[in-house]
């Protein structure tokens, strides 16, 4: 909280105390235009669909936090050589909403520029489709490799396998949207065990196959591995959920105290407006 100056004993000059007010009234309108734009940015920085755009709100928040920071420091003395109680009173209310402010929006600027959620779903959109299509793919000619007589049995095995690394695709989604460890973690354990089924499956066909099929399911087994590689990063991405954290605390908690200190800051210009009268008493 900046320190604010008493006022010295003394007469004063009407035309110095109106210039002072003056400047006091343009300091609070720009410092309230400030801390408005901040919060915009903030809000915009968790709304971003991009590293980059993110980066580059946060960064416009904090320059207008640097804006707020500039106007108190050269606003707080001015008050108090002004001698306005009631104005002096209403700016240290806005500091005490503001600290608490800036304490929310710093954890919800942090967690905002990390994208984890964000991340994990391009890698769900990308690369993870990329290695799933690919096990797909690798097991399409295998029917044809094996015996007529086999082949009813080899083509169950082959769909048994696509739709479980298929539904494991489906969990994804929920999975980076959820916010609940416990709904995570039973969405983990339905992804292992979708895993574990593709796998048993390509077991029994290496059981059945002929050299033919060789290839084709060495290259099943390195796409169902490299899917699994992924599927952990993004997990691990989800679970970190700084997007959901972000945008709940921003939703949650960031009006009540946006509107504190917008609050404080209406009062006090109104407090200055209403001083013009007063001033050359």
């Amino acid at each position: 909280m900046v320190a604010l100056i008493p006022l010295a004993a003394g007469c004063r000059e009407p035309q110095t105390i109106l210039t002072r007010l003056d400047d006091a009234r343009t300091l609070a309108a720009d410092l309230r235009v400030q801390f408005n734009k901040g919060s915009d940015a903030s809000n915009r920085a968790v709304m971003a669909d991009t590293d980059e755009a993110s980066i580059a709100f946060a960064k416009e928040s904090e320059q207008a936090t640097r804006g707020v920071e500039g106007d108190m420091a050269t606003l707080a003395p001015l008050l108090a050589t002004l001698g306005f109680a009631g104005e002096i009173r209403i700016f240290g209310e806005f500091q005490t909403h503001l600290a608490e402010y800036r304490k929310l929006d710093r954890s919800i600027l942090a967690l905002a520029v990390e994208n984890t959620n964000l991340k994990a779903q391009s890698l769900s959109f990308g690369p993870a489709r990329t290695a799933a299509d690919a096990f797909r793919d690798s097991l399409t000619p295998v029917a044809a490799s094996f015996p007529p007589k086999d082949r009813c049995q080899v083509a169950e095995l082959v769909a048994q396998a696509v739709t479980a690394v298929r539904e494991i695709q489906v969990l994804y989604a929920p999975h980076i949207a959820e916010r609940e460890d416990a709904a995570m973690t039973k969405m983990e354990q339905e992804m292992a065990d979708l895993d574990t089924i593709a796998r048993d499956a390509l077991k029994k066909l290496d059981g059945l196959a002929p050299p033919t099929a060789s290839p084709s399911l060495a290259a099943a087994r390195e796409a169902l591995d490299k899917l699994q590689t992924i599927s952990g990063q993004i997990v691990a991405l989800s679970r970190r959920n700084t997007n959901v954290l972000s945008l709940d605390l921003a939703l949650r908690k960031k009006p009540a105290l946006t509107a504190s200190c917008d609050e404080r800051l209406s009062a006090l210009q109104l407090a200055l407006a209403n001083e013009g009268s007063k001033a050359t008493r």
